[in-house]
């Protein structure tokens, strides 16, 4: 959805419960966990945060302050809201001249170990205003081979609006900028907690 002002409290908030109860704007729901479709756009992009489970356990803790969206252009509607299946949130994105609100529903949440890796995270789908269709799964993994700590972003995508598919390579800049931003703030997150241990 866009605006040529960021909508006030009160009518995102009419616009995300409006989204809430429509189903996925595309049809391979879950995707993410098993083997992206074809016809999309892939990005996957990660960044190891450290070594072992301190590191895991304040990464963990960051993915659920919403961490990774806290980048100066990008509210997160709403940053208490739980990391469970079935919680809808907005992403409004503060761009020059313009604000564009998604919505996005959590499809799973990731809590486990397998094969030597314990990974924490969640996937989000899009709804029918979210102006891309697709999901992006946010995972934090701790390796014990090696002690490594990563977060991945990995995601798959088409536009849903004809704006997007005429400024694609608009568009394509700003989902590069949110994946290295992101990144970028998972790190940042976790130096500043082992630094403030010091």
């Amino acid at each position: 959805m866009f605006f040529l002002a960021a909508p006030k409290r009160n009518k995102a908030q009419t616009l995300l419960r409006l989204q809430a109860d429509l189903p996925y704007s595309y049809a391979d729901v879950g995707a993410t966990a098993t083997t992206v479709p074809n016809g999309y756009l892939v990005d996957r992009n990660r960044v190891q945060l450290g070594q072992g489970l301190a590191t895991f356990t304040q990464a963990c803790a960051a993915m659920r302050r919403w961490t990774m969206f806290d980048l100066g252009w990008i509210d997160l509607l709403w940053p208490d809201s739980p990391i469970v299946v079935g919680t809808t949130v907005g992403i409004l994105a503060h761009l020059p001249g313009l604000h564009i609100l998604n919505a996005c529903r959590i499809v799973y949440v990731v809590d486990e170990e397998l094969d030597g890796v314990t990974c924490f995270g969640f996937a989000y789908g899009t709804l029918p205003g979210h102006i891309e269709r697709g999901e992006e799964r946010f995972l934090i993994e701790w390796h014990h081979a090696d002690n490594s700590v990563w977060y991945d972003i990995l995601a798959f995508s088409q536009p849903n609006h004809w704006l997007v598919k005429l400024g694609y390579p608009v568009t394509r800049y700003y989902q590069r900028r949110f994946a290295r931003a992101s990144l970028r703030a998972m790190l940042a997150s976790i130096t500043r907690r082992s630094d403030a241990a010091s």
